[in-house]
C-alpha cells in the first residue's frame, strides 16, 4: 500500500486510507448510520463493479446530484478509483441547470438522492445518459430508467448489474495517471456564467497535501459537514483531507436549520468544521452583538472602549465554543471575504478560526491564514508549491491582479477553450481576477474583484466589497450590495425586518409611516458608513432591497442579477 507522501491519484489516496484506518469511522449521519473505512472500501469495490457492468470506462463521466450524505463520498471515490470522471451537481441548482450539466458533461450515469428525483423528473434527458442510480441504496433505479426510456439503450447491461448486486469479485487493475481528469465541477458564480472546471488527480491530491501542511488534522478528529459536498471547498478540504487523515465526517440528514445544527454540534462535538462567512457573521450579529445591544450602557462601552470590548468578546467566545460542542480546534472559513469586524471578534474571543482563500479553479485553496499567519483582513500565506505574481491594475501600484501557478491549478474549462485562454496562459499562470498585495512577511491580502472595482473621479480604485463590510456592521443590515450608478457609488441594503419590527409596532403603525421610518433608517446607515469612508468612496444613495439577494451556494451575492 502506498505511503501518504507517495500518493499521486485518488486511487492511491483511498487505498492508503483504507489500509491504514480500517476500524475507524469514515462517514456517518448524525445520530444515524456509521460507515467505517473497511466498510467504505467494500462499498467502493462493489460499486466499482456495478459501474463497470453498466459500461462505465476510464474517462467516462458520472454525475452525482444529491444533498450531503455518507454515500456521496463513497460514490465519488468509486467513480474516480475506476479512472472515470465525477461530475458533482449542486442540489440548489434549478432543474434546467441540472439537465444542462448532465448533457454538457455527457454523463453516462447519474447518482441521485430521493429528494432530487423530482428535479430530474421535470424533463426528459436527450443525452448520453444510460442509468440512474439511487445514492441511498447505490443501486440502479429500474423504474426511473424506464421512465426516461434509458433501458432501451442498455437492457443487457442492466441485467448484468442486477446479477452482480451484493457480489464482490476480483477487480481488473486500473492504471490511472496523475494528469488524468478526475472531476468536473460546474461553478455557480456571481457573473452568471457557469463553467465546468476540470481538476486532475494531481490537482486534488496536491491540494490535500497543501491543506495538511497548513493545519494539522488528526486521526481522532471529527468533522461536522454543513457546506454542500458538490462545492470544491467541502469535497476537497471537508472530505478528501479527513479521508487522508483517518478522520470521521458527520452529515446532518435534515434541513440544516440553526437549531438542528446546534443539536448536531452537541451530539458530535466536532473538532473541525468548514463554513462560509455568512454563517459565522449571522451567529455574531444574532447571538453576540444583539445581546450586547440590549443594554444601552454595555452597547456604548462595547463600541467605544477597547478593553471592555475585548473582555466582553472573551466571555462571549467561551460561550460560543461551548455551543459548538466545546472541542473545536479548527473552524475553516472560506468561499468569500470575512467581514473585518467579525474577524476582530473571533481574534479577541480566542476562537479557533482559520481563513482560506481560493477558487474552484485551484481545487480550491491558494492561501491560508492559520495561527501565526492570521492578520485581520488578510488571507495568510500561499500554500506549498504555489507561485504568484502581480499584474498591475489601475493607477495605484498596490492595486494589482493576482496570478498564480502551482500543482493545484486546474486543467481548464471543459469544452471551452476560449474562456480557458482568458484566464490560463500557456505557461500555467492562472489569473484569479482578484486585486491584492503581499507584505514583506509573505502575508497575502485581497481587496476585491477586478470586475467589481469602481473607478473614482480622479482614478481611485473603489472596492465595493470593502464598503459592504462597513455597511454590514450595522445591526439592522443583513446584506448589502455596492455598485456604480450614473458615475456614483450607491448601495442596496436588505435589512433585518424582524429586528426592525421589534422597535416599531407594525399592528398600530400605518404602512406609509413604516416606509418613512425605513427610509430614515437607511439614511442613518449611509451616514454612519460614510464617516468611515474616504471622500472619493462615500455612498451617494441607498435603496431598500425588499427581498433577500440571490446567492451562490457559498453565499456570495449574484451581483449580475441585482445591478
Amino acid at each position: 500500500m502506498p505511503a501518504f507522501d507517495t500518493c499521486k491519484t485518488l486511487l492511491d489516496l483511498s487505498n492508503y486510507a483504507f489500509s491504514h484506518f480500517p476500524g475507524r469511522i469514515l462517514v456517518a449521519n448524525v445520530e444515524g448510520e456509521e460507515i467505517s473505512y473497511a466498510q467504505a472500501e467494500q462499498k467502493c469495490l462493489l460499486l466499482q463493479q456495478l459501474l463497470t457492468s453498466a459500461g462505465i470506462e476510464q474517462g467516462d463521466k458520472v454525475a452525482i446530484c444529491s444533498e450531503n450524505m455518507p454515500h456521496w463520498g463513497i460514490a465519488y471515490l468509486a467513480i474516480t478509483r475506476l479512472g472515470a470522471v465525477a461530475v458533482p451537481i449542486l442540489p440548489d441548482f434549478h432543474s434546467n441547470e441540472i439537465h444542462h450539466i448532465v448533457k454538457h458533461s455527457e454523463a453516462k450515469l447519474i447518482f441521485v438522492s430521493d429528494k432530487m428525483n423530482n428535479k430530474l423528473a421535470e424533463d426528459d434527458f436527450t443525452s448520453s445518459l444510460q442509468f440512474v442510480f439511487s445514492l441511498e441504496s447505490l443501486e440502479p433505479l429500474e423504474d426511473f430508467s424506464k421512465k426516461f426510456e434509458l433501458m432501451a439503450k442498455s437492457g443487457e447491461k442492466f441485467a448484468k448489474i442486477k446479477a452482480k448486486l451484493g457480489k464482490i469479485e476480483p477487480q481488473q487493475e486500473v492504471v490511472i495517471e496523475e494528469t488524468d481528469l478526475a472531476i468536473i465541477i460546474y461553478t455557480s458564480g456571481t457573473t452568471g456564467q457557469s463553467k465546468g472546471v476540470m481538476l486532475s488527480h494531481k490537482n486534488l491530491v496536491s491540494q490535500v497535501k497543501q491543506a495538511k501542511k497548513l493545519v494539522a488534522i488528526r486521526e481522532s478528529d471529527r468533522f461536522l459537514s454543513i457546506l454542500p459536498l458538490a462545492h470544491t471547498f467541502e469535497s476537497s478540504v471537508g472530505f478528501l483531507v479527513p479521508v487522508s487523515s483517518g478522520s470521521a465526517v458527520y452529515y446532518i440528514n435534515k434541513t440544516p436549520a440553526p437549531k438542528i445544527i446546534l443539536n448536531a454540534m452537541q451530539h458530535v462535538k466536532p473538532t473541525c468544521m468548514l463554513s462560509v462567512p455568512l454563517v459565522i457573521e449571522k451567529i455574531y450579529k444574532s447571538k453576540v452583538q444583539a445581546n450586547f445591544n440590549k443594554n444601552s450602557i454595555i452597547k456604548y462601552l462595547y463600541n467605544n472602549v477597547a478593553f471592555v470590548r475585548k473582555k466582553l468578546n472573551k466571555i462571549a467566545g467561551k460561550k460560543l465554543k461551548e455551543s459548538f460542542g466545546g472541542e473545536l480546534h479548527f473552524f475553516g472559513i472560506g468561499g468569500a471575504k470575512l467581514s473585518p469586524f467579525v474577524e476582530q471578534f473571533l481574534v479577541e474571543a480566542d476562537f479557533p478560526y482559520a481563513i482560506g482563500y481560493g477558487l474552484t479553479e485551484t481545487a480550491p485553496i491558494i492561501a491560508g491564514a492559520v495561527t501565526k499567519d492570521k492578520i485581520v483582513g488578510s488571507t495568510g500565506v500561499l500554500v506549498d508549491g504555489m507561485e504568484h505574481r502581480f499584474v498591475k491594475y489601475g493607477q495605484d501600484a498596490k492595486d494589482a491582479e493576482l496570478h498564480v501557478r502551482g500543482p493545484n491549478v486546474m486543467m481548464g474549462y471543459y469544452k471551452d477553450e476560449a474562456r480557458t485562454a482568458e484566464v490560463l496562459d500557456k505557461d500555467g499562470w492562472l489569473n484569479t481576477g482578484d486585486l491584492g498585495a503581499m507584505d514583506e512577511n509573505g502575508i497575502l491580502s485581497i481587496n476585491g474583484r477586478s470586475k467589481n472595482v469602481i473607478i473614482g473621479a480622479s482614478g481611485e480604485n473603489i472596492y465595493p466589497e470593502s464598503i459592504e463590510a462597513i455597511l454590514n456592521q450595522h445591526e439592522l443590515v443583513l446584506d448589502s450590495l455596492v455598485y456604480e450608478l450614473d458615475a456614483k457609488v450607491v448601495a442596496k441594503i436588505y435589512i433585518d425586518y424582524d429586528l426592525f419590527d421589534e422597535t416599531h409596532n407594525i399592528n398600530k403603525t400605518s404602512d406609509s409611516t413604516l416606509h418613512t421610518e425605513i427610509v430614515k433608517k437607511l439614511d442613518e446607515i449611509k451616514a454612519e458608513a460614510n464617516t468611515q469612508l474616504a471622500n472619493y468612496s462615500k455612498i451617494s444613495a441607498v435603496f431598500e432591497q425588499t427581498e433577500p439577494f440571490i446567492k451562490t451556494p457559498t453565499k456570495k451575492i449574484k451581483r449580475y442579477l441585482h445591478v
